[in-house]
């Protein structure tokens, strides 16, 4: 799967961008949020990203932290919400006010962005209870310090591990470990728990 992209940012049409990785163009979908913070084109650009394949379509979504990924994961695991609702989410709230939301149970907050009626932002409150504490999401930005750190939570998310166990395996992990040694720790802390 593809985890991370890095390029050269060629074009910027909402909520669309196009990005050069040595020669390969890809087409990424970004929230708002992401799209206000991306350098001017012709820049350089780092982005998180989630592939999703459906029938139809490989479809590439981008977002400027993991953050804003985690929750992206997080909204298309509900049922009934797609790629789009969870993009519009994504560009009406930023992370912590979603999880403030959540945590104090306020639709309100969700019925602000379009797209989103009552009956939806309870069953997004309903699903998400428990779920997206404040500081939880950060935490996975926060344990994932560098590249390498990155590639070997990609890895082990890419072979079907939650985003809380790749976080447990990754404290395991020291810093200065490669990326091919990283994962074989983190596996085998996985082995363990």
């Amino acid at each position: 799967m593809i985890g991370r992209i890095q390029g050269i940012l060629l074009q910027k049409n909402p909520p669309q961008l196009l990005v050069d990785c040595q020669g390969v163009g890809y087409e990424i979908d970004v929230p708002m949020s992401t799209f206000y913070n991306l350098p001017a084109v012709g820049e350089k650009v780092t982005l998180f990203t989630h592939l999703a394949i459906r029938e139809d379509a490989h479809v590439l979504y981008g977002f400027g932290s993991l953050d804003e990924r985690a929750l992206f994961r997080q909204l298309i695991r509900i049922s009934g919400v797609g790629a789009r609702t969870a993009l519009a989410l994504l560009s009406g709230l930023s992370v912590n006010d979603m999880s403030q939301a959540v945590a104090l149970q306020d639709a309100s907050r969700l019925t602000s962005i379009p797209g989103i009626g009552k009956k939806t932002a309870e069953r997004l409150l309903l699903e998400l209870k428990g779920k997206l504490e404040t500081g939880a999401l950060s935490a996975i930005s926060s344990s994932v310090q560098n590249d390498a750190m990155a590639d070997i939570q990609n890895a082990l998310l890419a072979l079907g591990y939650s985003e809380k166990e790749t976080i447990l395996a990754i404290k395991q992990v020291p810093n200065d470990c490669s990326v091919s040694d990283g994962i074989k720790m983190a596996l085998k802390a996985l082995s363990k728990g």
